[in-house]
């Protein structure tokens, strides 16, 4: 039996970093693990930003419930779980899923977590260090088969554990790092991937 294990930013909803650094017009917000392949420098670097800035958690929050999922991100999320279970493995934070899971039918998902201060700002937060790979790997023990997909070098582990791996609005940076990995940024070419490797 199969379990799809799919990254969150960029494959199913957008960079929240990203859309968070639009509304706040904080530079270094904008950075990703497309970008800084360590997340424990990239959260550092996220957590002095906000402070130096005045950005509370609050208001954090009420940038990311406005986000709305990829075009067709929801219907795929529908089609795959008739197919198989779906959980969602991210580097993301609870804090900032949890207000918008309902917009994609509340999924499973695995993810990290954040430490608010008395004050209301990002303190410190709590990693699955290599969580992807590591949840990968304990399904195989069961007995399942996974398909892995992704966008970024935080997905590349689990990608190449799973019995198949998929980028999924990749750069083209790291496609040409990866050449062995079958590559789209379509739903509807996607499907016909996993239907592939599940005949």
């Amino acid at each position: 039996m199969y379990v799809l294990c799919s990254d969150l930013e960029s494959v199913l909803l957008p960079e929240l970093w990203v859309e968070i650094a639009k509304q706040t017009k904080i530079e270094e917000l904008k950075l990703t693990t497309r970008d800084i392949a360590d997340m424990n420098l990239l959260m550092q670097k996220r957590i002095s930003a906000l402070k130096e800035n005045g950005v509370s958690f609050k208001d954090l929050q009420e940038v990311v419930s406005r986000s709305e999922p990829l075009e067709g991100a929801v219907d795929f999320l529908r089609w795959a779980r008739k197919k198989m279970p779906v959980i969602i493995l991210s580097d993301a934070f609870w804090e900032f899923v949890s207000p918008i899971a309902h917009k994609m039918d509340y999924p499973t998902v695995f993810c990290n977590s954040l430490e608010i201060d008395e004050e209301g700002f990002i303190s410190g937060y709590k990693l699955r260090e290599d969580g992807k790979r590591r949840t990968v790997e304990a399904l195989q023990q069961t007995g399942m088969k996974v398909i892995a997909m992704g966008d970024s070098y935080n997905d590349v582990r689990m990608i190449q554990k799973a019995e198949k791996g998929i980028f999924f609005n990749a750069s083209e940076k790291i496609k040409t790092e990866f050449p062995s990995v079958q590559a789209t940024s379509d739903y509807e070419e996607l499907k016909d991937i996993i239907l592939e490797t599940v005949r």
